[in-house]
């Protein structure tokens, strides 16, 4: 286990990866990709993250991709992106930009796991393509960055155990699939059951709540299951997919959980990882709210609950 508290801290250390090259053209989609520079302005206007102290992601070697990704895979998406318009999935385009944009994003969730590892919580700004498989991507995710950030981890030997606690809307069947032989990285997802993707590979613990599931519902499995999951695991790092997408609001989704909600499910995570001292870090993942600015504040509100935290461990 590594205790984060122990570790000497930097005031000035940067808690939050962002980049302005996460822009991406993707046509008319419903990711709304503008969602990642919003994101970072209203944190910056807002006094939570100072103007420019952010720390840059660097984009993940062929060497990183492949200990997760199959090398007919990864020249797939290299011949499809040269190509220039295509498809890997009707809903998932590729090009040469977001091939390359998903590498950037890929590092920056390596380069975030690092600062956790340093600095015990911090954040990427994007991050959390939990969909993407070995040899192929679906539902926007063309490389598994949280599991890429983990092989390298380990390969490095930063860490031995991780967890991954995913509160996307959408099971995480990607990462779900990639780690079903690897007993030393533990999978926990919390998702609307009657919603993308079918069939959905186990994780280590799946729940699945039903359509309609409100505040009460969901953070009770939390309550019940997030203190149980760390203790059983006992991670080294925990990598937390905290999606916009259960908001009551949001175009893909069917669950009513309210801002309030999501920023209590936030605050649950993170305190029972920092109780245990286990460092964090906190991937955006999807949301798809009506009106993007929804998207944008909860994901605003994720970064407060982390700043309000690490606050709280260097008083």
């Amino acid at each position: 286990m590594f205790w984060f508290a122990a570790v000497p801290r930097l005031v000035t250390m940067p808690f939050v990866v962002y980049s302005p090259e996460y822009y991406v053209d993707m046509g008319e989609h419903v990711f709304p990709v503008q969602k990642y520079r919003l994101c970072y302005e209203k944190l910056c206007r807002d006094g939570v993250v100072a103007l420019d102290d952010a720390a840059s992601p660097v984009r993940a070697t062929e060497r990183q991709l492949l200990l997760v990704h199959s090398p007919e895979y990864l020249a797939r998406l290299e011949s499809l992106a040269a190509s220039g318009w295509s498809y890997l999935t009707p809903d998932t385009p590729i090009t040469a930009e977001i091939l390359d944009k998903s590498m950037l994003a890929a590092g920056g969730t390596i380069v975030a796991a690092r600062l956790a590892l340093s600095d015990g919580l911090s954040v990427h700004l994007n991050g959390g393509f939990h969909h993407a498989f070995p040899d192929h991507g679906e539902g926007f995710c063309y490389l598994n960055d949280v599991a890429i950030a983990v092989r390298v981890l380990q390969r490095e030997r930063a860490i031995q155990r991780a967890a991954i606690i995913d509160c996307d809307l959408h099971q995480g069947n990607g990462t779900a699939s990639i780690f079903a032989a690897s007993p030393e990285v533990f999978t926990f997802s919390i998702h609307q059951e009657n919603n993308y993707p079918f069939p959905k590979p186990p994780s280590d613990v799946d729940i699945g709540l039903p359509d309609g599931a409100d505040d009460a519902a969901y953070l009770a499995e939390l309550k019940k299951h997030v203190p149980a999951v760390l203790d059983r695991a006992r991670p080294d790092l925990v990598l937390y997919l905290a999606g916009a997408d259960p908001y009551e609001h949001d175009l893909l989704g069917g669950l009513c959980v309210s801002m309030e909600g999501l920023r209590r499910r936030d605050a649950l995570v993170l305190e029972a990882c920092t109780a245990r001292g286990t460092p964090a870090v906190v991937l955006l993942a999807g949301g798809y709210a009506a009106r993007t600015e929804d998207t944008v504040q909860i994901h605003c509100s994720t970064v407060e609950v982390v700043r309000e935290l690490r606050g709280r461990t260097t008083s």
